[in-house]
């Protein structure tokens, strides 16, 4: 890589922590006091310590790891670590005040720019190279600004999230035939990639047809209406014992009203739009429509060859469009909105497949588990990948309208327990060719 291009990717990197910072802000000066150190559920922190974890993770990677120096708060390691305390604990720890975690922001900000200044892209150093340990650090606060809005989400009272609608969508073919052959998954030059994300390998992936776009409110709803969440044939084992368990018959969020159904949106209750992907389901309600449905959910190298592979040249792509940064055209990311858009929309987003919206509008859930891939090394730490894998965590991919452009790419990985629903989740299901 030139030195211009590494010079260009620290200029990236405060661009992108610059973006961050507005986005954890807005989602936290829109609230007193009150609401920052309430817990809104169980399943979720007080926005207050996600504000302050932020810049404790930016103390610990920026200032030391870094830049070499003391750190500014080392004495709050532990209370915003979270494998330390789990989420429904927190409240009940000595937490930074959101005036005093704000102030922490703050200046742990000014000195980890100073750093990232001073940094040399060039050196052998893994961290400061291509900027990498900057990226990281920006996608870990875009990841806790998504999870802030899942809290927003759930919390209950007056409405303090506003944004426009996103984009109408267009009747598309009900699915895409994607050819077999071998891909390269993964990457192995993406400068801000992610440990789970490498490195490239050659997959072999048979043919296979797959959703044009991910499955939609209407088409879930006659899984509903079918007596889906009544019938065990559809199920997973476990997902079955969980429907027994919990009661649920319908997404998270959503009730019925006489013959209509109603969703609660940030603190606004709508009529369910029937074109719009369904969202807040877990994998085991997926599952259970898709075997409804006579498919199956996608593995996560099928969904990964749907997003990238470009059959004209042999090559994988970054995003589905090619290698151009998601714009406005692309996708719906970075909360622009605050729901998916309608099926057929983004038609500039489209990969060579065919395939619609396979970035942002809704995480998409595949049938796997969350292994390393071949020749996998952990870097810069276990606790961010190696420790999750195995059969209890299930891939999710392409991200949502919650989540931003640093955090997503065609090789992005996330995961997630099976019985998750408040995360921003949907899926698109497919068959053998």
């Amino acid at each position: 890589m030139t030195t211009d291009l590494r010079t260009d990717l620290r200029d990236r990197a405060r661009t992108a922590l610059e973006r961050a910072r507005r986005r954890t802000l807005a989602l936290t000066d829109c609230l007193d006091d009150d609401g920052l150190t309430a817990q809104h559920s169980p399943l979720m922190s007080p926005l207050v310590w996600d504000l302050a974890h932020i810049g404790s993770q930016e103390d610990i990677w920026l200032l030391r790891a870094a830049g070499r120096g003391p750190g500014l708060r080392p004495d709050l390691d532990d209370m915003y670590d979270a494998f330390q305390h789990p989420r429904a604990d927190r409240p009940a720890l000595p937490l930074l005040t959101p005036a005093q975690a704000r102030r922490y922001l703050g200046e742990v900000r000014d000195r980890a720019l100073a750093v990232l200044a001073g940094s040399d892209p060039h050196g052998d150093d893994p961290l400061l190279a291509d900027a990498f340990v900057f990226g990281m650090v920006a996608q870990h606060e875009q990841q806790h600004d998504e999870t802030m809005l899942a809290t927003h989400q759930l919390r209950r009272g007056t409405p303090v999230l506003h944004a426009p609608a996103p984009p109408g969508g267009h009747p598309l073919p009900d699915e895409v035939l994607v050819p077999g052959g071998p891909f390269t998954m993964g990457t192995s030059t993406d400068p801000w990639a992610l440990d789970n994300e490498r490195p490239a390998h050659t997959v072999e992936v048979p043919a296979f047809h797959l959703d044009t776009t991910p499955v939609t409110n209407a088409a879930y709803q006659e899984f509903i209406a079918a007596g889906g969440y009544d019938e065990p044939r559809w199920w997973h084992p476990d997902g079955w014992a969980h429907v027994r368990r919990t009661g649920i018959h319908a997404p998270l969020f959503r009730r019925r009203d006489g013959d209509a159904w109603l969703r609660r949106r940030f603190g606004r209750t709508e009529p369910v739009p029937p074109d719009e992907p369904v969202v807040h389901v877990c994998w085991y309600e997926a599952d259970a429509y898709a075997r409804w449905a006579g498919r199956r959910l996608p593995t996560e190298a099928e969904w990964e060859k749907a997003a990238r592979h470009d059959p004209a040249t042999g090559t994988s792509r970054t995003y589905p469009w090619g290698e151009a940064e998601p714009t406005a055209r692309h996708a719906n990311l970075g909360q622009r909105h605050l729901a998916p858009a309608p099926a057929g929309a983004y038609p500039a987003g489209a990969a060579p497949s065919g395939a619609r919206q396979l970035i942002g509008d809704v995480w998409e859930w595949t049938s796997s588990d969350f292994t390393a891939y071949p020749g996998f090394g952990a870097f810069p730490y276990r606790e961010y990948s190696e420790v999750f894998f195995g059969p209890g965590y299930k891939v999710l991919r392409g991200g949502s309208f919650g989540a931003d452009q640093v955090a997503v790419r065609g090789t992005f990985r996330n995961w997630d327990y099976p019985i998750r629903r408040q995360i921003f989740a949907g899926f698109r299901t497919a068959r053998d060719a």
